[in-house]
């Protein structure tokens, strides 16, 4: 039974000691990272109690670097780094290249075999793509000039690794030739990428949008997960190539599709947890006593990561075209290893030339780095301070003069409507008639694919998913409009807009009156409950037709809804956005109407005509000349030529229009 039990009892302890290892991290302030590699040493064979299967662990690591690097294709942007390609382009290249050659000419002087120094080199050349994330987002650099340069480096360092583990068989494995070993692994490489390119990406987005209007989520999660494996599994077995050139070809070509970004929702839990187990099983393999043995080597290892790859960043200043802040900045970045080394570490171990002991090496080096980098970001002001204390050497690094802006994409100023069912699509008919832009958000396939064929910016996905709204510039927008029926979706939406931008402005639908304070609660600030609406203008038409003046039942249905949505709307500026809303939302329109000469409304303030009570339309613009005057004040005057902006259903707009231009109103 024990036996039987081997792949679930290593499972469940992975996880509960990468939990308990990754919770400890946090409340450190590290990386989470470091927690899940001790949690594998700590369930390691190397250390008593508990000991998992190593061999049942690494299985569970290679399904984890499948969805890593179907992840990173997933996201890889061709544009992003060519915006930044005069800089991180040559400076990725040498800065492996160099890196590489310390590494080998270091482990060189230690004993080492050629083909093992040479997999430690390419190891500790490539930073981690989770730590540099993680150190520009927690300081504050991942939007400026200088963060966008070192993503974009480490893209191309994300690239070679894919290229490394296409050629490091060729390269140090026991294959005869290794010029013909490396032409041959070129070759099938090449025809597993053309076969990707020019019958993948026709195939595969297609078979994702078609699953995609099935209305079967599951269907999509297994297609989703079906073609990451399947896609890693084929180009191993059919063209001998790696799994992570596989997954992350895969990645590329649905990350172009119009479905990569709920891909990338529905994956990310995939993503997630089997990396975790990815760094588990890598922490297993490292002995706490070959670590003791080996102290000295580490201590200069780590050195090389930190001080040795800083120093080739920084010099690379003198011939690169950035400044000398972007080079400090990326060479901080830049000073650690992590789940890639692993992968080219693992490799190497797997092709014989590395042994254990020195791939753990490559992980304790990690684990340092990983835990120091953190005190570099807060080191910066000093280190650039040290650094203009040596004018003659700033200015070379300088050399490049500020480091260009990278392009930026997507939308600004834009309005982000989620859901464009009988509320979003008049609020988006709305702001297209304003030539206000929008984006909308759509969970139903058929009805996304129909917005896009009109030209509408829609995005397929569920907007309930973190990652869907990470990636529709609520940074950038002017408000968010959830306008979906499922409640519990509007609040998982809510509450994460309000994480990623805590000042936009947030309108909401309510489904219950008990969901209006919840909605509240996480961050909306106006909040509409439709059937609470249908039901005041239910009184007012009731009112209306048992002879009640429009201004009493005016202010009786404005009482009522007030008691309806309680403290939230306790200001005249919410009533009168959430008005404009509902009433467009149940057939009212907006109308323009220009004052004539002899119109009887010219030098009477708008407290005096009084068209909201007397006729029910509601002024909310005027345009006089080159002034525009958004919800005129009560004192406002009323002039010839003046471009009034009326809010009303059908017959009082007309009646207001008759008013306006100088015809008197029957009765």
């Amino acid at each position: 039974m024990h036996h039987d039990l081997g792949l679930f009892a290593t499972i469940t302890m992975a996880i509960l000691t990468a939990f308990a290892g990754g919770y400890a991290a946090r409340r450190l302030g590290l990386p989470p990272m470091v927690g899940y590699l001790l949690a594998g040493m700590a369930i390691g064979p190397f250390t008593p109690g508990f000991v998992g299967d190593v061999g049942e662990a690494s299985q569970l690591a290679e399904m984890g670097v499948i969805f890593m690097m179907f992840g990173v294709g997933l996201h890889f942007s061709l544009d992003d780094m060519w915006a930044v390609r005069s800089i991180a382009i040559p400076g990725a290249i040498l800065q492996t290249v160099l890196a590489t050659l310390l590494g080998v000419g270091l482990t060189q002087l230690w004993g080492w075999s050629l083909e093992a120094s040479l997999v430690l080199g390419l190891s500790i050349s490539i930073a981690s793509t989770v730590v540099l994330l993680r150190g520009l987002q927690d300081n504050g650099l991942i939007d400026t000039a200088h963060g966008k340069v070192a993503i974009g480096w480490l893209v191309l360092e994300d690239l070679a690794t894919v290229a490394i583990l296409v050629l490091l068989p060729a390269v140090v494995g026991d294959q005869g030739d290794p010029l013909a070993s490396g032409a041959l692994a070129i070759a099938k490489t090449v025809v597993f990428v053309a076969l990707m390119i020019f019958v993948g990406r026709r195939v595969l987005p297609w078979l994702l949008m078609h699953i995609a209007h099935m209305h079967s989520r599951e269907l999509f999660i297994l297609a989703v997960v079906g073609i990451a494996l399947g896609t890693a599994f084929g180009a191993a077995e059919l063209f001998g190539v790696s799994l992570a050139l596989g997954a992350f070809l895969a990645g590329v070509i649905i990350g172009e599709s119009g479905v990569s970004h709920q891909v990338g929702a529905e994956v990310l839990p995939f993503r997630e947890v089997f990396s975790v187990l990815f760094f588990v099983s890598v922490g297993m393999l490292v002995n706490p006593a070959s670590i003791v043995e080996n102290f000295g080597h580490l201590v200069l290892l780590t050195l090389l990561i930190i001080a040795g790859k800083g120093l080739i960043t920084l010099s690379l200043g003198l011939v690169l075209p950035s400044s000398a802040r972007t080079m400090v900045v990326v060479a901080v970045g830049l000073a650690q290893i992590g789940e890639f080394s692993f992968i080219v570490g693992q490799s190497g171990v797997a092709l014989g030339v590395l042994s254990t002991e020195q791939y753990g090496l490559i992980l304790a080096a990690s684990l340092v780095t990983i835990v120091i980098n953190p005190l570099l970001y807060h080191a910066l002001p000093h280190l650039e301070t040290g650094l203009k204390r040596l004018p003659a050497v700033w200015g070379l690094i300088n050399r490049g003069g500020p480091t260009p802006e990278a392009k930026q994409y997507g939308l600004s100023g834009h309005v982000v409507v989620v859901g464009y069912g009988s509320i979003g699509r008049p609020i988006g008919g709305v702001l297209e008639g304003l030539n206000i832009p929008f984006l909308v958000i759509e969970q139903d396939a058929d009805r996304a694919a129909a917005l896009q064929a009109q030209g509408i910016n829609t995005l397929f996905g569920n907007a309930a998913d973190s990652e869907i709204m990470k990636h529709v510039g609520l940074d950038k927008a002017r408000v968010l409009v959830v306008c979906v029926r499922d409640e519990t979706t509007t609040e998982l939406v809510v509450a994460a807009a309000h994480d990623i931008a805590p000042n936009l402005p947030i309108i909401a639908r309510a489904s219950t009156t008990e969901g209006i304070k919840r909605l509240a609660e996480h961050g909306a600030n106006y909040i509409l409950h439709p059937e609470l609406e249908g039901s005041l203008e239910a009184i007012r038409h009731t009112l209306l037709e048992l002879g009640y003046p429009t201004g009493l039942i005016q202010r009786y249905v404005d009482r009522v809804r007030q008691d309806g949505y309680g403290e939230m709307l306790d200001s005249h500026k919410e009533h009168l956005i959430l008005e404009q809303l509902i009433r467009k939302a149940n057939g009212m329109e907006i109308a323009w109407s220009t004052v004539a000469p002899d119109s009887p409304v010219v030098g009477k303030k708008l407290s005096e005509v009084n068209l909201r009570a007397e006729i029910g339309a509601s002024v909310i613009a005027i345009v006089r000349g080159d002034q525009v005057m958004p919800n005129p004040k009560s004192n406002t005057v009323f002039a010839a030529g003046d471009l009034v902006g009326l809010i009303g259903d059908a017959a009082e707009l007309a009646a207001a229009g008759q008013l306006l231009n100088a015809f008197s109103i029957a009765g």
